[in-house]
């Protein structure tokens, strides 16, 4: 080995300039930083490690000449991969005390840490190795160009390869986040929405820096037929066109039955236990990592699961919607009335919840329980729930009982929706002024969902014609309304109603009794 193989024991002056040349993939060039107070040292690392790569990206170098200078490198810069830090600069452990502070203060654990001396008897090799946190020792006579190059090529793949760790922790950590967020979703407008905002989020970048869609489809189907369930910057109405190269890659998948990726675009797919197929199409205007990759398929899985899931959610309050209805228009028909009014009174319930503040479970939960409020009267006579005209006191008495009667057939239910019902069914003749049945409660004491759906059902039944009266013109009924606002309704909930007559006769025009 000749003497210019040492670089670092000669004092050489070399003339030298900072180049940064972009990387032949485009990609942002390693970042080393060179911490040494001796300007020859600098000199001789940027001759050795000109046109450096790794993994086809090259190393920008960053010189400074003491610790003060590059701990405010480092606070202004947390990417950078490698220093090399001299030991004695402003004082003889300045390089160890950078040490600690890049650890400890600046809490960078990424970076890849190697000490570098020219006086090995101001730092003992041993004792430093044992006592900070570096990743090598070397003394500046040892270090040869190719010893640095491989030096180099060690520090940064572990670099990499601690960055690809942390950045699937994180990844994984947003993917726990996501399922959390999927499993509160109410509906599957939400579940698609929040589809599209986890993507972004899973990526770090901004809704209008990708394009994603997710869909389902059945993949007994030969031909591809899918339901796009969200897709951003477009609703997700059935009609709603996608671009003809993502299909045109959506039927690529379809076709393989697995998930398939380009340089800038993933295309997971997943089938559920249930047999439905579950794609996700994601693209950007850069490359996608391997980790992304990674994440979007276990993204796409999780989507798909949690699909499944709202789904069958879904079906299940559609279900329990139906039986409501069903249960309730039974009742209606029973007392010669029409079973749009339940569907009537249900719509104006959810509507006045949502209006009072409630939030949107809990104005679905008294949705869905409104229709049972009349219950009760399945058990009133015929010749009483059918009288035409007035009601003798002793007929008042048993027509009063179906509250108590709807309470009762419904209170042992663990269903919360059929709870609602029974409480909805016990107090919606309550009234504000105490002077309601069955159990002459006032205010507040009546439950919100009592009061709402008194109003809701008093509204429409005024409107409606009955087999003891016909309807009334709107002006009457809002006149009443007025006049038993803090008498017979909660004044805020009247208020609500009449702000918002639009949206309420809006529902009684698409739900018309049919004769």
């Amino acid at each position: 080995m000749s003497n210019q193989d040492f670089l670092f024991s000669q004092d050489t002056a070399i003339s030298w300039a900072t180049e940064t040349v972009p990387s032949p993939t485009g990609q942002k060039p390693w970042q080393v930083l060179i911490v040494d107070d001796d300007e020859s040292i600098h000199q001789i690392t940027s001759l050795v490690l000109r046109g450096f790569q790794f993994e086809h990206r090259n190393v920008e170098l960053i010189h400074v000449y003491s610790a003060r200078e590059a701990r405010a490198v480092l606070q202004t810069n947390p990417g950078i991969a490698v220093a090399i830090i001299d030991v004695v600069m402003e004082t003889n452990h300045a390089g160890l005390d950078l040490i600690k502070t890049i650890r400890s203060e600046l809490n960078q654990h990424q970076i890849r840490l190697i000490l570098r001396t020219g006086q090995p008897g101001e730092a003992p090799e041993e004792s430093v190795i044992r006592d900070y946190d570096i990743n090598d020792y070397k003394n500046k006579t040892e270090v040869t160009a190719i010893k640095l190059k491989t030096l180099l090529y060690s520090s940064l793949r572990s670099y990499r390869d601690i960055c690809i760790i942390d950045d699937n922790k994180k990844g994984l950590e947003k993917i726990i986040g996501s399922t959390v967020s999927f499993l509160e979703c109410e509906s599957l407008t939400e579940f698609a929405s929040n589809i599209l905002a986890q993507a972004a989020h899973l990526l770090g970048l901004d809704h209008q820096q990708i394009y994603c869609c997710a869909a389902t489809g059945d993949p007994r189907q030969q031909q591809l037929q899918l339901d796009v369930i969200a897709a951003t910057g477009q609703d997700t109405a059935p009609d709603h066109k996608l671009p003809e190269d993502v299909v045109e890659r959506l039927k690529k998948v379809h076709q393989l039955k697995h998930t398939f990726h380009g340089d800038d675009y993933f295309v997971g797919y997943f089938t559920t236990s249930r047999g439905l197929e579950n794609l996700l199409y994601v693209s950007k205007d850069s490359k996608f990592d391997q980790v992304d990759h990674h994440l979007l398929s276990y993204f796409a899985s999780n989507i798909a699961v949690a699909y499944e899931n709202i789904r069958l959610r879904e079906l299940i309050k559609e279900s329990q919607r139906e039986l409501s209805y069903i249960l309730g228009e039974a009742v209606e028909k029973r007392s010669k009335e029409t079973g749009s009014h339940v569907k009537r009174v249900a719509n104006f319930s959810f509507l006045l919840a949502l209006k009072y503040g409630l939030s949107n479970y809990d104005a679905e939960k008294i949705k869905l329980a409104s229709p049972l409020h009349d219950v009760g009267k399945i058990a009133i006579p015929d010749h009483i729930l059918n009288k035409p005209g007035k009601h003798d006191a002793a007929e008042w008495d048993i027509m009063r009982q179906h509250a108590e009667i709807g309470y009762q057939i419904l209170q042992k239910s663990q269903n919360e929706i059929l709870q609602q019902g029974a409480i909805i069914a016990y107090e919606h003749h309550e009234r504000w002024d105490g002077k309601g049945y069955p159990r002459g409660l006032a205010g507040e004491e009546i439950d919100i969902a009592g009061r709402i759906t008194a109003l809701a059902d008093v509204f429409d039944a005024l409107a409606s014609e009955r087999c003891y009266k016909e309807a009334w013109p709107m002006p009457k009924v809002l006149q009443y309304l007025a006049e038993e606002k803090g008498k017979q309704f909660d004044p805020v909930l009247v208020d609500i109603l009449l702000s918002h007559l639009d949206e309420f006769i809006a529902i009684r025009d698409a739900y018309p009794d049919l004769q």
